[in-house]
């Protein structure tokens, strides 16, 4: 088929901005999640794209800022995800269910982009370092405060309880995803979920007797 001149600068032009950004991140996505960073390169993202490198460094002016853009993008999913379950209800038990199935929601619904928060190769990258860094302290935190206003414990040992709920959720989830075909997510989640409430109801609500 003989195409009409202009027809494909006409189907560029249509996509604004934002939307072009987002086409890139997501073909960004699916080649570094299939290649790694270092084996992949700007062509192989230009081409899933269907876009010009030109079109490419218009957006982003290297490998490295198309990639702490796309990390930025999900480790805002994953904030969102447990800032989410914390809020979602007060009663602890099923705040803990919450957080646990926001781990498995977020490896299974993310396009194996978790691989990139939790499993990326490029870590000796200290801006990549610092974000992901971040964002482990940031959800151990979330888990904390909520440890610590409930059962009144000091900072020091309520973010070690948020470290540890935030570890169990995203290596069982991470074993989970990687196992696909065994325990449906719903059934894994409440599993893990029953695991964690085990050990954390042992502490006392704030002025119950211990």
């Amino acid at each position: 088929m003989t195409s009409t001149p202009g027809t494909d600068a006409g189907v560029r032009a249509r996509l604004s901005r934002p939307e072009r950004r987002e086409q890139l991140l997501q073909a960004a996505q699916e080649v570094f999640v299939a290649q790694g960073y270092h084996a992949a390169a700007m062509d192989d993202i230009a081409e899933r794209a269907g876009v010009s490198k030109p079109v490419l460094y218009q957006h982003f002016p290297g490998k490295l800022e198309l990639y702490l853009a796309l990390l930025d993008v999900h480790i805002g999913a994953l904030m969102g995800e447990v800032r989410a379950a914390l809020s979602s209800t007060t009663v602890n038990k099923l705040r803990v269910a919450a957080l646990i199935e926001s781990y498995f929601r977020f490896v299974q619904d993310e396009g194996a982009a978790f691989r990139l928060v939790f499993e990326s190769d490029l870590t000796n990258e200290p801006a990549v370092r610092e974000r992901l860094e971040r964002v482990t302290e940031q959800c151990a935190e979330a888990i904390a405060d909520v440890i610590e206003e409930d059962t009144g414990l000091p900072r020091e040992e309520s973010m070690l309880l948020g470290v540890a709920q935030a570890g169990m959720a995203q290596v069982t989830a991470r074993y989970w995803v990687a196992g696909q075909g065994g325990l449906p997510r719903a059934e894994a989640a409440e599993l893990i979920a029953r695991l964690a409430w085990r050990g954390i109801r042992g502490f006392p609500r704030s002025g119950e007797p211990g």
